[in-house]
C-alpha cells in the first residue's frame, strides 16, 4: 500500500486519480505530478515500485504544500481575518457566506438546517 503525505492511496485506482485523495491535490496538480515524475498516469497504485513512491513523496514534500501544512495555513489565514475584524472575518465568525452570496434564500450549507417558526396561540 502506498502511503504518501500521511494518506493511504487506494490500491486499485489509477495513479492520477488516487493522488487526488491527498488534501490539496486536485486533478490538475495530480497530472502535473505524474508528468514531472515520468510515471505513466494509467499505472495502478498497487503496481508502483518503492522507487516510484519515493519519487512522488519527495516531489510533494519539496514543491507543494499539502495535507496538515495546508490545513494549518488555511486555518491561520481565517484566524488572521477574524482577528483583524475585517468584513470577511466577521462573516467567518458568524458562519455566513464569505464571498458575497445571497442569504435571503439559499446559504443553507453555511447557516444550517431551517428551524420551524413558532406560531402564537389565539
Amino acid at each position: 500500500m502506498a502511503r504518501i503525505a500521511g494518506v493511504d492511496l487506494p490500491r486499485r485506482k489509477r495513479l492520477d486519480v488516487a493522488l487526488t485523495y491527498i488534501y490539496g491535490v486536485g486533478d490538475t496538480l495530480a497530472k502535473e505530478i505524474v508528468a514531472k515524475t515520468g510515471i505513466e498516469d494509467s499505472t495502478k497504485v498497487q503496481d508502483l515500485t518503492e522507487e516510484e513512491v519515493r519519487l512522488i513523496r519527495n516531489l510533494l514534500e519539496a514543491e507543494y504544500t499539502v495535507e496538515g501544512d495546508l490545513r494549518r495555513e488555511i486555518q491561520g489565514n481565517i484566524k488572521r481575518l477574524k482577528d483583524l475584524n475585517c468584513y470577511r472575518g466577521i462573516r467567518h465568525r458568524k458562519g455566513l457566506p464569505v464571498r458575497g452570496q445571497r442569504t435571503r434564500t439559499n446559504a443553507r450549507s453555511r447557516r444550517g438546517p431551517r428551524r420551524a417558526m413558532v406560531r402564537k396561540r389565539k
